[in-house]
């Protein structure tokens, strides 16, 4: 007779406790939220590592939870058509912050202006849990702005 007692009783504190710990920074899938706009950095262009140019606009980012660590992914939007060979480039962390630039070639022809949705690139780089540990800001770059997502 008191089993079941003791097991609602129990069931209804684990239930309450659920939405308390569920908007709490202890639950992993709250740690990176939505991108917020972030201000264009200063960017060394006197010799780049990488020949790519910065992505004209980076217009989303997302952060997705997966086994293992995060899938950054983020829409750059170029001046025309025919962009290629895009990449999210990591920069050194600095102090808890990862920034990547959104490189990119330029069209080897001329190309189209068109519509903005025909010009939208997609990349995404995987970071894992190790890799996170000390992050606790991400930010991806373009030449005119930035995507940031905190922890």
């Amino acid at each position: 007779m008191n089993t079941p007692l003791i097991a609602a009783v129990c069931a209804t504190l684990a239930l309450g406790a659920c939405s308390s710990i569920g908007s709490s920074r202890l639950n992993p899938f709250n740690w990176f939220g939505s991108s917020e706009p972030a201000q264009a950095s200063d960017v060394d262009l006197s010799r780049p590592a990488d020949p790519r140019a910065l992505v004209a606009q980076v217009i989303d980012m997302k952060i997705e939870q997966t086994v293992g660590g995060v899938i950054i992914r983020a829409t750059g939007l170029p001046p025309t058509q025919a962009y290629w060979e895009a990449e999210l480039v990591p920069r050194p962390v600095d102090d808890g912050k990862l920034v990547f630039d959104f490189r990119i070639f330029p069209p080897i022809f001329r190309a189209n202006v068109s519509t903005p949705r025909s010009r939208e690139v997609t990349v995404a780089a995987f970071l894992s849990d190790i890799k996170l540990q000390g992050i606790r800001q991400i930010t991806v770059q373009g030449a005119s702005n930035g995507r940031t997502s905190r922890r």
